[in-house]
């Protein structure tokens, strides 16, 4: 390697060679010397064929000169040095005749002239001549003074007869036809490598335009917060029909998946900083809820200590119990959330929902009479699903629980069981104050709290905000969905429950529970 392409490698540049030249100075190579080949040997067969056509011609002459010749000489075979028959008209000008003796030695040589007698051939000339067999081959041969002649020799009777003719003629047409040749395949090679490259850059404009776009492509920022839309190649270039249209539309399509694998990424990052921040959400929230209880235990146990002239026992100890039971209480649920979230089974059996609903309005109504309770059964036969008995009572009593806290005493609670071919839906509906429009979407995420817009029935205990959040995760682990719509006058949350399959008891009635 040399010290200037050590230097180049070194600054990330194209090495000179074969290999750095573009595609389209590498075609345009490629193709002119496939055409100066044919060309070459085009020209190379036509001159070869016309020289042994003129060639074969000249020979053929000769052959017809030296059978003159020979039957000129055969009049007088015992005269070895008669020429004679040269002085006789049909000869052409330039034509040279020699006799032979039986060793091939020249005897006697003369040329034939334009409009003037033979002339003897002096030594050198008749030298050239020496060693021609009598077989009647052609032979060429240069003859000092007079140029290349084609010559041959014949043998009748004992008589021996050289003739030749000159080349000049024929190799005057060959080196014309070269001529020609020559300047017709360098116009040919002119036009046709100025087509060629015309063509060829025509050709690859789509492949230029494809390039263009990946190196567009490679340079935008794909950085988080950077992304922009990438650049796509034009739909002309994406022909199936074409290589280059192959490579756009391929370069189209890892494009898109670039895209894809973008958004997905900017989405998961999203996922993650809205769990974070949920999860540092969560952990303040489950900190001050608990911190609450204990914070309540601790003073209790604090003033015990100090002696009981500062508060009664008794009470103090129903505090404690009271603070216990709201921390346990909250711990489960905490509890049940992780489990939840983690995928672990629930107890599986055959529950008979309009039971179930009943037994906790019937609980609801022990909890706080101060409401009316209503339960109504929009039923024509039992309706059964598969799932945790106890978690789904949960999940209708926090429901119902929700509705006692959050509305004042008076508020007429419906709880509805309904069956949707293959579904049920038990709506629990209160006509109190309602939700807040902004508090409505978050209301099933956990420590979601509405008491400064929902009145509190007096003397009761605010909630956690996990009532919603549990009812919300065991119906999803029971392959259901639940609902929430709320306006001042009227709250609804619907929950929806795949129900068993093929349960038909004849008979059904719509049944109405008041209080």
């Amino acid at each position: 390697m040399n010290r200037t392409t050590l230097q180049r490698a070194r600054r990330g540049g194209t090495p000179a060679g074969p290999r750095g030249r573009s595609l389209r100075i590498r075609l345009l190579v490629l193709i002119g010397a496939t055409l100066v080949a044919v060309c070459a040997a085009m020209a190379l067969t036509t001159v070869f064929a016309q020289r042994s056509c003129l060639l074969g011609d000249l020979d053929d002459r000769v052959a017809g000169a030296a059978e003159h010749g020979l039957g000129g000489a055969s009049l007088h075979p015992d005269l070895d040095r008669d020429l004679t028959f040269l002085d006789e008209g049909g000869h052409p000008a330039g034509m040279l005749a020699a006799r032979l003796d039986e060793d091939g030695t020249i005897l006697a040589a003369a040329l034939v002239g334009e409009d003037a007698p033979p002339r003897n051939l002096d030594h050198a000339q008749t030298a050239a001549l020496t060693g021609i067999a009598t077989d009647g081959s052609p032979h060429t041969r240069n003859v000092p003074g007079l140029g290349t002649y084609r010559v041959t020799a014949l043998e009748a009777g004992g008589v021996r007869v050289l003739a030749g003719l000159p080349m000049d003629e024929v190799q005057d047409m060959i080196s014309r036809l070269v001529m020609v040749e020559g300047v017709v395949a360098a116009a040919g090679l002119t036009v046709a490598g100025c087509v060629c490259a015309v063509v060829i850059r025509r050709q690859l404009r789509p492949l230029g335009r494809v390039a263009a776009t990946a190196v567009e492509v490679s340079r935008a920022p794909l950085c988080p917060g950077e992304v922009t839309a990438l650049t796509r190649v034009p739909e002309r270039d994406t022909d199936p029909g074409s290589e280059a249209g192959q490579v756009g539309a391929a370069l189209n399509r890892l494009i898109d998946h670039v895209e894809s694998s973008l958004a997905e990424r900017r989405r998961s990052e999203e996922r993650v900083r809205h769990s974070e921040e949920r999860m540092r959400r969560f952990l303040a929230d489950a900190s001050h809820e608990l911190r609450t209880p204990l914070a309540s235990i601790a003073g209790y146990a604090e003033l015990m200590n100090r002696g009981t002239d500062r508060i009664e026992p008794l009470l103090a100890w129903r505090r404690v119990l009271a603070e216990s039971a709201r921390m346990t209480g909250l711990v489960e649920d905490l509890l049940l959330l992780a489990r939840l979230d983690e995928g672990r089974p629930l107890q599986s059996a055959e529950v008979d929902v309009a039971s179930l609903v009943a037994e906790a309005v019937w609980d609801a109504r022990a909890a706080g009479d101060g409401h009316d309770w209503q339960l109504e059964l929009a039923l024509d036969t039992p309706v059964l699903v598969v799932g945790d008995e106890g978690r789904l009572h949960q999940v209708v009593a926090n429901l119902l629980a929700n509705a006692r806290v959050h509305t004042p005493e008076g508020t007429r609670v419906v709880a509805t069981v309904e069956a949707h071919g293959a579904t049920c839906a038990i709506r629990v509906r209160d006509d109190g104050p309602g939700i807040p429009p902004d508090l409505l979407p978050s209301v099933f995420e956990r420590f979601t709290r509405g008491d400064a817009s929902r009145t509190r029935a007096a003397g009761t205990a605010g909630g956690s905000g996990l009532g919603l959040a549990v009812a919300a995760a065991i119906t999803s682990a029971h392959g259901g969905r639940v609902d929430a719509r709320s306006e001042p006058g009227c709250t609804e949350f619907t929950i929806e429950l795949p129900t068993v399959e093929d349960v038909a008891v004849p008979g059904g009635s719509r049944q109405v529970l008041h209080r």
